[in-house]
């Protein structure tokens, strides 16, 4: 059985994204928010969690806007 992952996305009233992704790790996560970042616009920051340097992985993404 596979473990249930989510995208937690948030948007700041100046317009920036964050994208939370909870129950993957490793690498994974990046798989998971591939064409979503890429659809919002430029990367601007990565937090990797913890959980990031195991098998699966969760991440935090900034994105801008594209102009």
């Amino acid at each position: 059985m596979s473990k249930k992952q989510e995208l937690e996305i948030s948007i700041s009233e100046t317009g920036e994204v964050t994208v939370n992704v909870i129950g993957a790790k490793g690498k994974s996560c990046l798989d998971l928010t591939k064409d979503l970042e890429e659809s919002l616009g430029t990367v601007t920051a990565r937090e990797e969690k913890a959980s990031f340097y195991e098998d699966d992985e969760t991440v935090q993404v900034h994105t801008e806007e594209h102009n």
